[in-house]
């Protein structure tokens, strides 16, 4: 009786934790770039009453005795899979068709981190920069050769003409160009993709930014989008969440319907408990 109320406890704190992940994929469900999660259970520590035996020439053996312990959980892994994109018109938003994520870095603290969210802008300084100001990273030069904070101005070094900037484009391969007063235009810098062997590994640190990319076995080096296996760059558009509502609302009411089942176990093994202390010899 007792190891039903500790299996009935289990369920109640796993099934919890499965509405609470649901819950906030469905909070999540106009949020750029996100990305559901799924709780994986498994079973908990089987208490051994008997163990097996083997059998011989004359008996058939045994087999073992075991009484489950409850449930436990064994993951939360996030879906990874491509979002609808939606169109946008603004020449900042990017999204990602494909594989891969943006590498963006925080100037004050240096730490870097990547995202699929692309709902760019660009600051004071012409810098490409998310709505929490981290830096959008790739080639910041016409050169392609140096890494650093995309900027998008006309002041390339390795550019002679003065004419000042009248708009930007940036294509399927994250190259930015810049348009010029007087006609010409010339590539100011280009974005870069990383992509991961396991990013199950990846933490999400809040704010559509995540960490350990170490661990989460980055591929190849930051490369140009459509190249490595990487996705193209969509242009004045943005990747959806890749929540289910149907499919949520569903996982919401199974994973209802199983605490209540577990709160009903404790109920019963407390009248169970009742019965028994309350017997009379």
């Amino acid at each position: 009786m007792l190891s039903s109320l500790t299996s009935g406890v289990s369920g109640l704190e796993s099934f919890q934790q499965d509405m609470d992940v649901i819950g906030n994929n469905i909070a999540n469900l106009n949020t750029t770039g996100y990305k559901a999660s799924t709780v994986n259970f498994a079973a908990a520590f089987s208490n051994t009453l008997h163990m097996p035996s083997g059998s011989t020439s004359t008996t058939s053996g045994s087999n073992s005795v075991q009484v489950g312990t409850g449930v436990s959980i064994d993951s939360i892994d996030n879906n990874w899979s491509q979002g609808a994109l939606s169109t946008t018109g603004i020449p900042t938003n990017l999204a990602i068709s494909g594989n891969g994520f943006f590498q963006v870095k925080d100037t004050v603290s240096g730490a870097t981190y990547v995202s699929r969210a692309g709902d760019f802008g660009t600051d004071a300084n012409g810098y490409l920069v998310t709505n929490s100001g981290e830096r959008v990273q790739g080639y910041s030069d016409g050169a392609l050769s140096t890494l650093g904070d995309i900027k998008i101005d006309a002041n390339d070094p390795s550019i002679t003409d003065t004419s000042p900037m009248t708009g930007f484009s940036i294509d399927g391969q994250g190259r930015i160009n810049v348009q010029l007063a007087d006609g010409n235009s010339f590539v100011r810098g280009q974005l870069l993709l990383q992509d991961f062997a396991d990013p199950q590994k990846l933490i999400n640190e809040g704010g559509n930014l995540f960490s350990n990319m170490g661990q989460a076995g980055p591929l190849t080096a930051a490369a140009a989008p459509g190249s490595s296996g990487l996705g193209k760059i969509q242009s004045g558009a943005l990747e959806l969440s890749n929540v289910d509502l149907s499919n949520e609302m569903a996982n919401l009411i199974t994973a209802q319907r199983a605490f209540e089942a577990n709160s009903k176990i404790i109920t019963t093994s407390d009248e169970a408990l009742q019965t028994v202390v309350n017997m009379k010899h």
